[in-house]
């Protein structure tokens, strides 16, 4: 689903489940009518409820600081991992992959991949580590606000001398 559509939903989430433990004893039902709008909607409320149980039973509420241990947690992989550990902690693991990044890697001629995990494996060792967070906010905004998918604006774009895609 979109980040418009997430952060849509999230605050009567967090409204009625303040904490991971309302949350861990959150009615199925309840999360799924919250996020129903977001697709695949009764997964997604289970994974919430999983989250949130392990997150206080396994971690004393506290959310995990490491790659291996989040990316074992219910609902999570890698992409969301490295969003958290990011965006949350300052924790450059990994580049986040999402549509955008991996459509602009591709366009750029950065990775020849398509799979998520090889696509920043590629990424990886281009960027400084201490910008792989930072990286994945600009090529998200870029692929928003520039590059569209269906009309990229290349007369627009800062990179377009660098980018073997560009049309101008």
């Amino acid at each position: 689903t979109t980040d418009v559509r997430v952060n849509m939903v999230t605050p009567e989430l967090f409204r009625r489940f303040p904490d991971p433990r309302a949350l861990a004893d959150a009615p199925q039902e309840e999360v799924e009518e919250i996020v129903r709008s977001t697709g695949f909607f009764r997964n997604k409320a289970r994974n919430i409820i999983a989250f949130a149980d392990a997150l206080v039973e396994e971690h004393g509420g506290e959310i995990p600081r490491s790659m291996d241990v989040l990316a074992k947690m219910p609902g999570v992989g890698r992409k969301t991992a490295n969003v958290i550990l990011g965006n949350a902690f300052g924790i450059n693991e990994g580049v986040v992959v999402d549509t955008h990044v991996k459509r602009l890697a591709r366009l750029l001629g950065l990775t020849r991949e398509t799979s998520p995990e090889k696509v920043e494996r590629d990424l990886m060792p281009l960027f400084p580590r201490e910008d792989w967070t930072m990286l994945s906010h600009l090529l998200i905004w870029h692929g928003r606000r520039v590059c569209d998918a269906r009309k990229p604006a290349c007369e627009r774009c800062a990179v377009s001398h660098l980018c073997p895609s560009s049309r101008v």
